[in-house]
């Protein structure tokens, strides 16, 4: 079943099974469709009828009004006016619903069977018996009625199958439809493809499928990069699926689409005794869209702890996670900042090769690693007041690499004095080492030596208070 439709493709109301002066059928140009057995009526001149499209101004189209004069290629139509029947009564909304989809479905390229079915379906929802129209074949062209069992009857099996076909379509997927388009529940990263879906429905909800749509992309792309593409709903009446790329923060994607109009619009002809056009189902046009907000890439941070001497990696040294001021803690994709459970910026140690990785980071944004507590080996040269710290931007998709270094305590220096001496067997280790000059080395000296003489000097006299 065709659906793009023809260029400038212009549909008339009506069935033309016509009685036509000799000058006036000269002019008429018949389409896609079948010559059938006429029906008799007062003054009919031709043995067969025509069941199809005529060309009227290189277009094609379709009419009803059965009987009425065939659209010629002199006639010009002007005015706007509604749809009715043969008899001048407005159509049942499901009529003109009907219509409106046939126009708009089965106008393209159609094969002769569903030509001459949209025909016979135009012409019997239009020229049935009513008021003033009648089947008795002592009517003029002007009030007689189509036979829609005469006619059906003399159609080819395959057209009579076609009948059946396009009425069962018409029924089941007329209008008015509306359009929805609904962006993934899924958050959506930029960079990653994301499934939308396009839903056309009809009435009762239920999808419409095969409806060729326009889809467009603003922030986003296809998967192949373009930004426009002409799809169509899957057959089975599902909903259409999308893969959207988001290029931005705010992917946003549109579609349109034509749709059986509400009520056949006709264009009416200055001759009276002419069949009315009416365009296309199509002039109904519907949009829709949907936005969603799309983040950047996750992105992570590596960092290397290790020793500035030896460059070995250092373990289980305790670093806490924060944005750029040191303070605040970093931010997770999810925008929770990251916490322990003392709800503080959360601290990590690293592992034995030396480091640590923080994943599932918010891009792009500032992220510092701060020693909380020296390494054992490394205290002398932490100071709590301002620790060693690396930061860096972390970026979408990447992961940061930083590196901190510890300078590691000074050596040990043993201090031992020789077996034999005063003190001996003591052994005083320091953790540093302090020069002391010369002239202070001579003042403490002095001093240990003045003490000794006072000492002295004290001992005797307490031996001679014992004499």
């Amino acid at each position: 079943m065709a659906w793009t439709r023809l260029a400038g493709a212009v549909l008339a109301a009506g069935v033309g099974l016509l009685a036509l002066p000799a000058t006036s059928q000269a002019q008429v140009e018949e389409g896609i469709g079948y010559q059938t057995p006429a029906q008799g009526y007062r003054y009919k001149t031709s043995s067969t009828d025509w069941l199809g499209s005529y060309r009227w101004q290189g277009k094609h189209v379709w009419c009803v009004q059965y009987s009425l004069l065939a659209p010629d290629s002199t006639e010009a139509y002007k005015d706007r006016d509604e749809l009715r029947t043969k008899a001048g009564e407005p159509l049942a909304p499901d009529v003109a619903a009907n219509i409106s989809y046939l126009l708009l479905r089965h106008t393209t390229d159609p094969t002769p069977d569903e030509a001459a079915a949209l025909a016979h379906l135009l012409h019997s929802w239009t020229a049935f018996p009513h008021g003033k129209i009648s089947l008795d074949p002592d009517s003029d062209f002007r009030h007689i009625a189509y036979d829609e069992k005469f006619h059906f009857d003399r159609l080819p099996a395959s057209a009579q199958e076609a009948v059946g076909r396009l009425r069962a379509d018409a029924e089941a997927n007329r209008g008015p439809w509306t359009a929805k388009v609904t962006a993934p529940a899924k958050e959506q990263l930029v960079g990653s493809p994301g499934a939308w879906t396009v839903d056309i429905a009809k009435a009762d909800g239920a999808l419409v499928g095969d409806v060729p749509v326009t889809v467009e992309l603003d922030q986003a792309t296809l998967e192949d990069g373009k930004s426009t593409v002409e799809l169509r709903t899957p057959a089975d009446g599902k909903p259409l699926s999308v893969a959207v790329v988001p290029t931005g923060v705010k992917p946003t994607v549109k579609v349109r689409l034509d749709s059986p109009a509400d009520k056949p619009i006709v264009h009416v002809p200055a001759n009276v005794d002419m069949q009315r056009i009416v365009t296309t189902g199509g002039e109904k046009k519907l949009v829709a869209e949907a936005s969603a907000v799309a983040r950047t890439q996750p992105g992570a941070v590596k960092v290397g702890k290790s020793d500035t001497e030896t460059g070995k990696p250092i373990t289980g040294v305790a670093l806490r996670v924060t944005g750029a001021d040191g303070v605040q803690p970093a931010v997770r994709q999810d925008d929770q900042p990251l916490t322990g459970p003392d709800g503080k910026p959360i601290v990590l140690q690293t592992g034995e090769d030396g480091s640590l990785t923080v994943p599932d980071l918010r891009t792009p944004q500032e992220v510092c690693l701060v020693e909380v507590a020296a390494a054992k080996g490394y205290e002398e040269h932490f100071d709590p007041n301002a620790p060693p710290k690396a930061c860096g931007k972390v970026e979408p998709a990447q992961t940061l690499a930083l590196a901190l270094t510890n300078k590691p305590n000074k050596p040990i220096v043993p201090i031992t004095i020789p077996a034999g001496s005063d003190g001996a067997g003591v052994v005083a280790k320091a953790a540093t080492t302090t020069a002391v000059s010369t002239g202070a080395l001579l003042g403490f000296g002095g001093a240990v030596l003045v003490g000794a003489v006072l000492l002295g000097h004290v001992a005797r006299r307490a031996v001679a208070a014992r004499s």
